[in-house]
């Protein structure tokens, strides 16, 4: 999760989210949520949609402050419930025409692109590690991939990298973390401007109507108010959670020693696999995700109040002492319509990396690892070239 913005967002431990939220989170966060656990609780939740909703799955995770609110209503920033926030038939409607562009075939043709972009990438970085320099992979690869591959798969346009990673940072800490009434300010002008160029460009793309998501929903019959606020989401959270993966698992293979593994021309597949799974069950990107109790409910002999706000833990605790991987990417009708996408290009990522890096060592073993309410990776993954080796190829 390295960028030039980091140091702004919350560090919560050196390690990934393993605890109960109360035990991990400032009290405005512990005393606002109720942190569930339970597998079997969670998936049940998750599958019963008319009683717990998604409705507050954009809202900020703490109150914004009145000049927050005042400035962000004189920009016009508004995130109408579209697709992770709706429920209902018109989340149904949104999501059939974004599965289309995420259909396995469409996805799996994206392999090859990432294959040789990572090689690119790294190739580019070997100078550096042949004079000693320290590099940080969070930085070099992982944020660089995704964005890349969301705009070949919807067919929209990215901003300039680094004016995409100080809107997309400055908006998860806006949403997802606990900034004071100060911070509020800087991160919300930040979302006005990242919310404007998307309806200029989601304006664009209507123009255009060629064969884009943006367009595409415009003709199933979706308003532009909720096109720029899927067009918000998925620039921020469809792309960052998997830069987050890759980041975390690349950490993991150096960290573990399974990097070798993974470079090898036979077996290396199923090591980077096996590396991904292991991530996603014990430190997934996002541990957690928010619901709200529609109604008094019971699940489990656990009793739910109307209007109660939850978070559901999908990774790690008791799941990850399992083995069991169902709740990574969500469950039920909302379930992460980008998880084939982020396990194979993670998977390929790593792979690739390593088969171009082969003599990586990290130079920090034990980074801090950045939380927000639904999101972690370690705060940098810095590496250098193993002293002992040879030369990179």
């Amino acid at each position: 999760m390295s960028c030039p913005y980091a140091g702004t967002l919350p560090v919560a431990a050196s390690a990934p989210l393993a605890r109960p939220l109360e035990q991990v989170f400032p009290p405005v966060i512990a005393d606002r949520y109720r942190s569930v656990e339970d597998p079997a609780i969670v998936r049940e939740i998750l599958r019963r949609a008319e009683d717990f909703t998604p409705a507050n799955a954009l809202h900020a995770a703490v109150d914004l402050a009145p000049a927050t609110l005042r400035l962000l209503a004189r920009g016009r920033f508004a995130l109408p419930p579209v697709l992770a926030s709706a429920s209902g038939p018109e989340h149904l409607a949104v999501r059939r025409v974004v599965a289309g562009f995420f259909s396995p075939a469409k996805v799996a043709a994206q392999a090859e692109f990432i294959a040789r972009r990572t090689g690119q990438l790294c190739r580019a970085l070997q100078p550096g590690y042949r004079t000693g320099a320290e590099l940080d992979l969070a930085d070099e690869l992982a944020a660089v991939i995704p964005p890349e591959v969301m705009a070949r798969l919807t067919g929209t346009p990215l901003p300039p990298m680094d004016r995409l990673k100080r809107w997309s940072w400055d908006s998860l800490e806006l949403f997802w973390g606990w900034p004071d009434a100060q911070r509020q300010l800087e991160l919300a002008r930040s979302a006005v401007e990242y919310h404007a160029w998307l309806r200029g460009t989601v304006d664009q793309a209507l123009e255009r109507g060629d064969g884009n998501l943006y367009a595409a929903l415009h003709r199933a019959g979706v308003d532009t108010r909720r096109i720029v606020s899927l067009a918000y989401f998925l620039g921020i959270a469809g792309q960052e959670t998997t830069a987050m993966l890759i980041q975390g698992t690349l950490f993991s293979a150096l960290h573990d020693g399974s990097w070798s593994a993974c470079a090898r021309p036979e077996g290396g597949e199923a090591a980077s696999a096996q590396v991904v799974a292991q991530v996603l069950l014990q430190a997934s990107s996002v541990p957690t995700w928010r619901r709200i109790a529609r109604t008094n409910a019971e699940v489990g002999g656990e009793r739910f109040a109307a209007g109660e706000e939850l978070v559901l833990r999908l990774s790690g605790g008791a799941l990850a002492e399992a083995q069991d991987d169902s709740l990574v990417f969500g469950y039920g009708l909302h379930r992460c319509l980008g998880a084939g996408l982020a396990r194979m290009e993670t998977e390929v990522v790593l792979r690739a990396a390593a088969a171009a890096l082969p003599d990586l060592e990290l130079a920090d073993r034990h980074p801090d690892w950045e939380h927000l309410l639904s999101f972690q990776a370690p705060a940098a993954v810095r590496t250098r070239r193993t002293a002992s080796e040879g030369n990179l190829p």
